[in-house]
């Protein structure tokens, strides 16, 4: 997704817990009363569910909207949700049902059919935003309703699709309130979900600033533990959050702190640090089509020639990611290390030879786009200056303050080369596959392979998810070969919270929810 979230079966959430003794104090009651306030740098592309895939999004849409299926906290099986059932219908794995849970209302006050649900989907892949969640449903070939049951029919097997189901993608609207061929524009949303959004306030930029959502009383579904008002505030920088978090104007603070913070954290009895395992990854994209300088295989595999992912750790990231070296992370079936085994060193001569059987001539020019936000500007220049080491390439940085825009710019491959983050969608490499990689990919780079393609399927078809490890393997190795992006490292999930607050381990537990009910007064 986008920026970008996981954990496999076998593999705990690390949760460090500091100053035990200081949680009993309780606050005042004024304190109880008001909101916990949750600040982020994550961005909110849309409210309408049919236009966003990224992290920002997703996290509000877990809260506000209603999918079939969900995951239940550090879980990695999907439960019923806005679906009293679901199940595949025979053995193909291509016929998969759900039947609805009664009762559920929209905030419009109607109630929720599979009419809607249908809609939902139809509309969705209607639609196809090139911000939005399509590509994720790209084996989906119709929906049909019929009294209380939804019935998907498959194009090929996809044993992660109840999986796909329970992420923001899957959110059901309103079909009288949502147009069928636009995106709904209006700053509301009409939800079924455990919160209902109050206001929602954007700056004269249209940048979002803050969110304020209260409990849903008629909210029916797996949820069973009724939250408290929360307002989430959205800052430009991650330095202005780590302000805003040193001055106790906000009482959690997630995704994302400037490295240097976090690598100096210690325990304090004013201070709770969760940490989730490392599935927060991130990639230097590559724009394949014809146009672009780096379209040849060789000239990309130059560029994996030359980067260095322990030097961006440590002199980026103050130690606080791993390198990484395939598209799939540790932790997940199937992780290899395909780019080491191809690239395992920096070596510029290489890098010279890969570009003169290319018949480039030297420097290969390209631009490469950054979001401005935290260490991404750093990251740019030491990527920069990896890239043009003996002269090979000569690499312009473009920063793009405004996420939404540089979204839709790499989408209309307007740049060369652009770095981006992936937090996944749901507990299975599946979701760094498809969405990355495969044809129509969420990256928009024009990345179109029938092996890859091949492979891809041929992974969704095992509901034992270790019968696939070595067709992932075989990915890996692929995209090592072809070079669509280059991973460059994995990272840790932090979520900080003060004494006064219980529950912030779970906006990131490793499956993709955003459980902002969880949050309490101590």
């Amino acid at each position: 997704m986008r920026s970008i979230r996981m954990r496999m079966v076998g593999i705990g959430t690390a949760v460090v817990v500091a100053g035990v003794a200081g949680w009993q104090l309780l606050p005042s009651d004024q304190a109880k009363k008001d909101p916990i306030v949750v600040g982020t740098t994550d961005v909110i592309t849309a409210l309408d569910p049919a236009g966003a895939y990224d992290a920002g999004s997703w996290a509000i849409y877990n809260n506000v909207y209603q999918s079939l299926l969900t995951f239940r906290q550090g879980s990695t099986t999907p439960v019923p949700d806005a679906a009293k059932s679901c199940t595949f219908v025979g053995q193909k794995l291509q016929t998969y049902q759900c039947v609805m849970r009664e009762g559920i209302t929209f905030s419009s006050g109607r109630k929720m059919t599979a009419e809607d649900v249908k809609y939902s989907f139809d509309r969705m892949l209607k639609i196809s935003d090139k911000l939005g969640p399509a590509p994720l449903f790209s084996m989906l070939g119709s929906v049909q309703a019929e009294g209380d049951t939804v019935t998907f029919n498959l194009k090929s097997k996809d044993a992660t699709f109840p999986s796909k189901l329970a992420t923001g993608a899957g959110a059901i609207v309103d079909r009288d309130q949502y147009p069928a061929g636009a995106l709904r524009t209006e700053n509301s949303v009409v939800g079924s979900g455990p919160y209902l959004l109050k206001e929602y306030k954007k700056d004269s930029s249209g940048r979002p600033v803050s969110a304020s959502l209260e409990p849903n009383p008629d909210y029916k579904g797996a949820v069973t533990k009724r939250g408290l008002p929360i307002t989430v505030r959205y800052f430009a920088e991650a330095d202005q959050l780590s302000a805003a978090w040193q001055a106790k104007q906000v009482d959690v603070a997630h995704r994302e702190m400037p490295p240097e913070v976090l690598a100096k954290l210690s325990p304090s009895p004013d201070l709770r640090i969760s940490t989730s395992p490392g599935y927060d990854t991130r990639q230097l994209n590559f724009n394949l089509k014809s146009s672009s300088p780096v379209s040849k295989t060789k000239v990309r595999e130059a560029a994996a020639a030359l980067v260095d992912r322990a030097a961006l750790a440590s002199a980026v990231y103050s130690g606080t990611v791993d390198p990484l070296f395939s598209v799939i992370p540790q932790g997940f079936t199937g992780h290899s290390t395909a780019f080491f085994d191809a690239y395992p060193k920096p070596d510029p001569v290489k890098a010279k030879g890969l570009l003169k059987a290319a018949g480039e001539q030297l420097p290969v020019r390209f631009d490469l786009a950054y979001r401005k936000l935290g260490a991404n500007g750093a990251e740019a220049d030491q990527l920069k200056q990896q890239l043009e080491r003996d002269g090979l390439f000569k690499v312009t940085l473009i920063a793009e303050p405004d996420w939404p825009k540089m979204q839709q710019n790499y989408a209309e491959g307007k740049y060369d080369a652009y770095t981006a983050g992936w937090l996944a969608d749901f507990p299975d490499p599946d979701n760094f596959a498809q969405p990355l990689v495969g044809t129509g990919n969420s990256l928009h780079n024009g990345y179109s392979d029938k092996e890859t393609d091949d492979i891809i399927r041929r992974t969704q078809e095992f509901t034992d998810r270790g019968r696939a490890a070595d067709d992932f393997k075989s990915l890996q190795e692929k995209v090592a070969q072809d070079v669509p992006l280059i991973p460059l490292w994995q990272g840790k999930n932090y979520v900080l919270g003060n004494k006064d607050v219980s529950g912030s381990q779970y906006l990131s537990d490793g499956t993709g929810v955003w459980r902002l009910w969880e949050l309490g007064w101590i």
